[in-house]
C-alpha cells in the first residue's frame, strides 16, 4: 500500500495550472507506478494499480495464475507455491500479490517520474488541440514574443505561433511584446506536438474584424457576400441587407465612418471598398469596379461566367486599375471572367463586325451580279449564231447567177427580204436588254462598286459583239 501526503490539493493544483482533468492525472501516476514495477521485475510481468483520489492511497500488484505445470513462471504458479499464499487456491484461480514499492529503487522511481511528465505533456498536448481546433476560421490575440529575421514568434498563451512573411500583409512591422490579432487557419498534431498556423494576409481576418466592429452582421441583418484582398493594399467586400430599412454599406462604415476606421487601424490603414451586392450580375458587376463608372454591362456566357465591360475612355485606366489590381479583386470578388473595353474601342470592334458582314454580302451581290452577266452574254451569243445560220440557209440575193433576170417592176427587187429585217430588228433590240438588264443589277447590289464595273465591262463587250 502506498499513501501520498497531500494528494488532493496536488490534484487540483495541477489541474488549475496546466487545465489538466483529474482524471487524467490519476491514469498518468497508476501508468507510472505499473511502468516502475516492469521496469523492477520485468515486462512480461502482468502489473496493475489503483489510486484513490481522496485519500491517496495506491495500490500495486502483480496477477498470477494457479496451473499444475506453469510455462510461463513469471505470471503464473503452481498448486503448491498458491497454498502458500492462500489455503483457498485452487487449479485455475488468478492471485494478487502485492508489491512493495520500497524495492524499486532509483531507476524504477525514475522511469515513474519520466512517465508522469510524459503523460501529463500529451494531456497538455491534446488540451490545445481540443481548444484551438474550436477556433479554427476565427481571430485570436496574440503577443510578439520574438523576431527571427522577418519571421514573428507569436504568443498565444498555452502554445506559440510562426507568422511567416507570406502570411503578413505588406508594409506590417510588430515590435516585441506588441499584441496583434491574427487569424487561425489550420491546426495539425505533429511529432513535436500541435502547430497553429496564423495569418493576418488572409481574408478571413477582414471579415472577422467587421464581424466583431459590426452588430448587425452578429445578428444577421447584414450579410458578407465575398471579399476579395490584395493585403496591405486594397480590399473589396460585398455586403447585402436583409432588412430593406437597413443600409448594408453605410452600416458598416457607420457614423462619421467610426466602424471602418477600427479596422484601418487593426491592418495598419489598408484601403477598403464597401460594395452594395445585387442578385443581377450585371450591377454585381459595376458594382465590383468601383470607383470607375461604368457605362454598360454584357452578360457573353452565364454558364461560363464570362462577361464584357464597357468603360469611358477616360476611366478605362481607373476600371483597370495599378498594375491590374482594381479589375484583378473584381474578378475574384464575383467569380466572374471579365473583359474591359473602353467605348471607342467597343464601337470599333462593332464597327468592324458589320464591316465583315458588308463585305461579305457585297461578295455574295457581286457573284450574283457576275453570273447574270454571263447568262445574258451567253443568250445574245446564240441568238447571233442563229441569225448567221438564217443568213447563209438562203440564197444570196446579190449572186447573179442563182437570180433570174427581172425588170423593174419586179416586186421582189423593190422590197427588202423580211427575214433580214427580222434579224437586223432582234439584233438592234439585244443590246436595249442587256442595258435594262445592267440596270436591274446595279439597283441590285446597292451601288456596290465592284458589281457596277463588272457589270459595265460585260455590257460593252457584248454591244461590241453585237454591232460587229
Amino acid at each position: 500500500m502506498i499513501l501520498i501526503e497531500n494528494f488532493s490539493q496536488v490534484i487540483a493544483q495541477i489541474e488549475s495550472e496546466r487545465g489538466i482533468e483529474k482524471h487524467l492525472i490519476l491514469d498518468a501516476i497508476e501508468k507510472a507506478l505499473v511502468s516502475a514495477a516492469k521496469k523492477k521485475y520485468g515486462n512480461e510481468l502482468n502489473v496493475k494499480a489503483v489510486i484513490n483520489e481522496h485519500s491517496g492511497e495506491a495500490r500495486l500488484w502483480m496477477e498470477k495464475l494457479v496451473v499444475s505445470n506453469h510455462e510461463d513462471p513469471l505470471n503464473e504458479l503452481l498448486l503448491d507455491e498458491a497454498t502458500e499464499l492462500s489455503d483457498e487456491a485452487e487449479i485455475g484461480d488468478t492471485l494478487e500479490i502485492d508489491l512493495d514499492v520500497d524495492e524499486f529503487g532509483r531507476i524504477a522511481t525514475q522511469a515513474a517520474k519520466q512517465v508522469i511528465l510524459q503523460c501529463i505533456r500529451e494531456a497538455e498536448k491534446d488540451l490545445v488541440i481540443r481548444e484551438f481546433s474550436d477556433k479554427v476560421g476565427q481571430i485570436v490575440t496574440g503577443t510578439v514574443q520574438n523576431i527571427e529575421g522577418n519571421t514573428y514568434l507569436i504568443n498565444l498563451g498555452k502554445i506559440e505561433a510562426f507568422l511567416p512573411p507570406r502570411e503578413q500583409a505588406m508594409g506590417e512591422v510588430f515590435n516585441v511584446k506588441d499584441r496583434i490579432r491574427v487569424f487561425v487557419v489550420d491546426i495539425q498534431k505533429t511529432s513535436r506536438g500541435p502547430a497553429v498556423k496564423i495569418s493576418r494576409s488572409h481574408s478571413g481576418l477582414i471579415r472577422h474584424l467587421f464581424h466583431l466592429e459590426v452588430p448587425e452582421i452578429q445578428d444577421g441583418i447584414i450579410t458578407i457576400k465575398s471579399i476579395s484582398r490584395d493585403p496591405g493594399r486594397r480590399t473589396k467586400i460585398a455586403v447585402a441587407s436583409n432588412n430593406q430599412s437597413v443600409g448594408a454599406v453605410g452600416t458598416c462604415v457607420g457614423h462619421m465612418g467610426g466602424r471602418i476606421q477600427a479596422v484601418l487601424r487593426e491592418i495598419n490603414n489598408e484601403k477598403i471598398d464597401i460594395l452594395e451586392w445585387s442578385e443581377d450580375p450585371r450591377v454585381f458587376i459595376g458594382n465590383s469596379l468601383k470607383p470607375a463608372t461604368i457605362s454598360q454591362v454584357i452578360i457573353d456566357s452565364e454558364e461560363n461566367r464570362e462577361a464584357t465591360v464597357v468603360v469611358p475612355d477616360d476611366q478605362l485606366s481607373l476600371a483597370i486599375g495599378k498594375s491590374g489590381q482594381n479589375v484583378r479583386l473584381a474578378v475574384k470578388l464575383t467569380n466572374w471572367k471579365l473583359d474591359i473595353m473602353s467605348d471607342t474601342d467597343f464601337k470599333n470592334k462593332g464597327n468592324e463586325g458589320e464591316a465583315v458582314a458588308a463585305v461579305s454580302l457585297s461578295d455574295k451581290i457581286k457573284t450574283d451580279a457576275e453570273q447574270q452577266s454571263l447568262d445574258a452574254t451567253n443568250n445574245v451569243e446564240d441568238d447571233e449564231s442563229s441569225s448567221d445560220s438564217t443568213d447563209t440557209s438562203g440564197d444570196d440575193p446579190n449572186d447573179d447567177s442563182n437570180q433570174p433576170e427581172a425588170s423593174s417592176d419586179d416586186p421582189q427587187v423593190s422590197e427588202a427580204d423580211p427575214s433580214n429585217d427580222d434579224v437586223e430588228s432582234e439584233t438592234q433590240g439585244e443590246p436595249d436588254a442587256i442595258e435594262q438588264l445592267s440596270e436591274d443589277v446595279v439597283s441590285e447590289t446597292d451601288g456596290a462598286a465592284v458589281a457596277d464595273d463588272v457589270t459595265e465591262n460585260n455590257t460593252q463587250e457584248v454591244e461590241a459583239k453585237t454591232e460587229g
